[in-house]
């Protein structure tokens, strides 16, 4: 519910609409739609909104140290909470900093509303300081973009950004506001409701199609559901749980849905694709009828999209944008909508047509034997410190409740193996960009939603330099989020593909002047640990656990030789993959 706005003294009779300049309306928008916090940094042609920000006391702003940032940690807390996350920033270099942040969301479907400000409109092609196209530069990258051109009609542009950023297929929408809008004055009314013609987002799905879906699950003898980022943005984890028992069918999640389903039912066979497990990308391949849902079918998951189509299997593809729909693999069945909503009257049609008796023996026997290679195996006798102990660990000792808040590259694809979470939005991360730097502004914004739950961020030496100035924006903001580093002095994704694919030239992946990082984290006002043995990690990670007030940044020095397995080379099939360096075959 929607806490009462702030007066801004309206300058008419309260019989009459209140007269507010743009800035103005831009807080009482906001906070309309429910928005309580907005991640920004000030500059010359939104100042006018951030003196709008100062004359009142509901809505909170956070200032962080880079646009990119402010982005991520709106990403961050839309991520971890569903609802539409807030970032404010300048023109010019405030806008075009933004950028990677806007990217990031739009390929993840992640709802964002972006308000960048412009120079004034007699001034835009002029090349004034300062000035940049913020609706060209971001066009690609966003769901949709305003430039904003008369005061009267933002309010309604505010509320078209937000409906688009929430409903269909989710995504960021940017709102670009010369200065002189802001500064100008207008009655303001906030539209209720909102109705775009060229926008319905179909939700229901065809009804003939739901019912043939049912009808091929039910006679499958190898089903296989396959769950995308989509699941979680639909709220549709429960009907997933059900359909997978009602069948009884092996369940994957992509990196985006981890937490989609529980990673602890012994239905679930870990996540697909290049870093996936053994079992789960040899069940693609060897199903008879594989369920999507919410997902892409993209590079990562299934490989060379040659290899995948050439096995003969029946697919069902439900997803709530008709364009991801066919856009790689084309299904046998396709479903636009809502995936809780489709999901439910799927259940529905497999009751009416009778619920399968067969219980797959020969399905599961067949995948028992794959999960019987143990893929995610590594050298639990070493003396070294293993990245995949400390994730098990720390899933070990964490609460239930704790969110995991990564960044990119090899410690992200370890905490995807190896943490197993067992709800959704637990696990924040950057899939289809592959963003480095996100892992703290994430954790700041997943904090600042939810400030009784641990939040750690799981990063690495290269991805946490991206963004470490924002540990100032921990500090400024009491915002305790763990960082646990797994510092093995390299780029270590890349590494590990220089290794794999280049005979071992480790062309510029040394970090070779790393900084001091628990020294750093101290002089930002943190606390700070190294950590070199083994034997120390449970108890490191204990400590940062029971310091509940000040954000503490675990260095953990581990194996440097250490590379992420199962891997598929790019450009190969989901059965050719490598594990431990040697390659299974078929």
């Amino acid at each position: 519910m929607n806490r009462p706005s702030p007066d801004f003294c309206p300058r008419t009779s309260t019989l009459q609409p209140r007269i507010l300049s743009g800035a103005e309306m831009i807080v009482e928008a906001l906070l309309k739609e429910g928005v309580r916090s907005v991640w920004g940094y000030p500059g010359g042609a939104v100042l006018p909104i951030y003196d709008a920000i100062a004359r009142q006391s509901t809505l909170r702003h956070l200032l962080v140290r880079h646009e990119q940032a402010a982005v991520h940690a709106a990403d961050g807390y839309a991520r971890a909470t569903g609802n539409v996350g807030v970032a404010l920033v300048t023109s010019g270099p405030g806008v075009t900093n933004a950028v990677t942040g806007i990217a990031t969301a739009y390929f993840d479907s992640i709802p964002l509303v972006i308000l960048s400000g412009n120079v004034p409109q007699s001034m835009i092609g002029e090349d004034a300081f300062q000035e940049c196209d913020a609706v060209g530069i971001t066009r690609p990258v966003v769901k949709h973009n305003y430039l904003v051109t008369d005061v009267k009609s933002l309010p309604q542009i505010l509320k078209k950004a937000f409906h688009l950023a929430r409903t269909g297929r989710p995504g960021p929408v940017l709102v670009d506001i010369p200065k002189d809008v802001s500064l100008s004055s207008g009655a303001f009314e906030y539209p209720n409701t909102v109705d775009i013609r060229s926008y319905r987002p179909a939700a229901e799905g065809h009804e003939g199609q739901i019912r043939h879906a049912a009808r091929l699950l039910k006679e499958a003898h190898r089903p296989y559901l396959y769950v995308g980022g989509g699941v979680i943005a639909a709220k549709a984890s429960g009907e997933i749980l059900e359909l997978a028992a009602l069948i009884n069918a092996p369940v994957t999640t992509t990196l985006m849905a981890l937490g989609a389903f529980p990673g602890t039912d012994r239905r679930y066979l870990g996540m697909p694709g290049m870093h996936g497990t053994y079992e789960a990308n040899r069940a693609m391949q060897e199903c008879d009828v594989l369920l999507a849902v919410g997902a892409r079918f993209d590079d990562r998951v299934i490989g060379n999209v040659e290899h995948f189509c050439s096995t003969p299997r029946q697919i069902i593809h439900i997803d709530i944008d008709p364009t991801t729909i066919g856009k790689r693999v084309k299904p046998t069945v396709p479903i636009v909508g809502d995936a809780r909503r489709v999901l439910r009257r799927l259940v529905g049609a497999l009751g009416e047509a009778g619920i399968p008796r067969n219980d797959h023996g020969a399905w599961w026997a067949t995948i028992e034997e794959w999960r019987s290679k143990r893929c995610l195996a590594y050298d639990l006798r070493s003396d070294s410190i293993k990245p995949q102990y400390v994730i098990e660990t720390l899933r070990r000792i964490a609460p239930s409740d704790a969110m995991v808040c990564s960044d990119v590259g090899q410690h992200q694809m370890w905490a995807a193996q190896h943490y197993r979470f067992s709800a959704p939005r637990q696990w924040l991360n950057s899939g289809g960009l592959g963003t480095m730097g996100v892992g703290l502004p994430y954790a700041m914004g997943a904090k600042q939603a939810f400030p009784q739950r641990e939040v750690f961020a799981i990063t690495g030496d290269g991805s946490i330099q991206m963004c470490i100035q924002e540990l100032s924006t921990c500090k400024q903001y009491d915002l305790p989020v763990k960082i646990i580093c797994l510092n093995n002095g390299y780029l270590g994704m890349v590494k590990q593909l220089q290794h794999v694919e280049y005979e071992q030239r480790y062309s510029q992946s040394y970090m070779d002047a790393l900084p001091d990082f628990p020294a750093l984290a101290r002089a930002y006002g943190h606390i700070g640990f190294t950590v070199r043995s083994k034997n120390e990690v449970e108890t490191a990670l204990r400590d940062a656990i029971a310091e509940k007030k000040r954000t503490v940044f675990l260095d953990i020095h581990v194996d440097p030789s250490e590379n992420v397995w199962p891997m598929i080379r790019g450009g190969h099939g989901l059965d050719m993959m490598l594990i431990a360096n040697e390659p299974i075959n078929s």
